[in-house]
């Protein structure tokens, strides 16, 4: 049976690029494990909140331009070998759609496991004044 998006994690898609949320649907079929999507896009205030907090490192998020996901288990599991799994759905559907993630997961420096983000090669923070 495939898995189906909760009623929380389609409220915390609301505002994401296309591509993006393309990239969601198909990673929900691909991924061999049941998710949610915890955040999306986020307000200029949630950001300070997550900044101060310690949550996140930049007042230039690609959260906030509906370029970037979290995500966790159902159930809110973060198991590594979970987001792992996860993160292989996302990179098959990114694959087959031929649109250009990230994973927080295989950064060098900040490791962000349950975040995957559209490239900002391709995906500048100003899409949508484009």
């Amino acid at each position: 049976m495939p898995f189906r998006w909760s009623q929380r994690s389609l409220k915390n898609m609301v505002g994401l690029h296309p591509d993006l949320r393309k990239v969601c649907d198909l990673a929900l079929q691909k991924s061999p494990v049941d998710f949610i999507i915890i955040g999306g896009r986020r307000s200029l205030a949630q950001q300070r909140i997550y900044v101060k907090q310690g949550k996140s490192q930049t007042m230039n998020s690609r959260h906030l331009y509906g370029l970037a996901v979290d995500y966790c288990g159902v159930g809110g599991s973060f198991d590594m070998k979970m987001l792992r799994l996860i993160a292989g759905g996302f990179k098959e559907a990114a694959k087959e759609l031929a649109i250009p993630i990230e994973w927080g997961g295989d950064w060098k420096s900040f490791k962000d496991n349950d975040h995957i983000q559209l490239s900002a090669k391709k995906y500048p923070n100003n899409w949508e004044k484009k």
